[in-house]
């Protein structure tokens, strides 16, 4: 579903990816962790082309991204890129835009569904996240909880193959971060192919089919995540290393 194979990105002269190879198979949900600086967020922002790799290759459902360093043709990654949904840290919504219309723009502005099939859909998906009563709200309106569960669900909207989360627990107190996380979790019940860059390390462990460790801009453990949090490095990092 998703290769990633010898990714590189430098800031400067500083790489912040070293050579990342990584795979994602349908249906599985990877948690990506480490320290802040590790380069899990930039990981997820060149997988879904928000950041552009100075080398390597991704691949999304047998189609490069970028290959080898060399990017296809920018019409080829625009198709590419709508198979990743991507939930952002501080949620991104449109701040001039209400709930229904945040959920319906891409629908009929990028796939170009009717505006009836698109606002019947994105009411589908507010119940889904427990939202339903809030299509009229504007983001200024919602609880920090809230408007990440909208951005969830505007992910949602344009029927990606990929989920991709970006720590979107991070900006909440630990009562809304509850909030996001039962909606992942009912999530992945589903089958969704996900990719969670997390600090949640409980969550890691109980949601999560493999658990990713990144530490400057290498992955040093991946495996199940009972297996990765037995390492002594993840150890080290989680506070129960000696």
């Amino acid at each position: 579903m998703l290769k990633v194979s010898g990714l590189q990105k430098k800031f400067d002269e500083l790489g912040v990816l070293r050579g990342i190879s990584l795979e994602v198979r349908k249906g599985e949900v990877v948690a990506i962790i480490g320290r802040s600086g590790s380069g899990k967020s930039t990981l997820l922002r060149c997988m879904n082309n928000l950041e552009k790799a100075d080398g390597g290759t991704i691949e999304i459902d047998g189609q490069a991204l970028v290959k080898d360093g060399v990017y296809a043709p920018v019409k080829e990654q625009r198709s590419i890129c709508l198979k990743m949904g991507y939930v952002f840290q501080n949620f991104n919504l449109f701040p001039h835009m209400n709930v229904l219309k945040n959920l319906t723009e891409a629908q009929v502005c990028v796939l170009k569904r009717e505006k009836r099939v698109a606002e019947t859909y994105a009411r589908e998906l507010l119940k889904k996240v427990g939202l339903a009563d809030k299509e009229k709200a504007y983001p200024c309106q919602l609880s920090g909880g809230q408007q990440q569960r909208v951005a969830i669900a505007r992910a949602l909207a344009i029927d990606p193959e990929i989920l991709c989360f970006d720590e979107p627990t991070s900006a909440l107190d630990p009562l809304l971060t509850q909030e996001v996380l039962s909606v992942i979790r009912a999530l992945s019940k589903e089958e969704r192919t996900m990719v969670v860059v997390t600090h949640e390390m409980n969550f890691a462990r109980e949601v999560a089919d493999r658990v990713v460790f990144m530490e400057n801009g290498v992955i040093v453990a991946e495996g199940a995540p009972q297996e990765v949090f037995d390492s002594e490095k993840v150890k080290a990092f989680v506070g129960l290393g000696d």
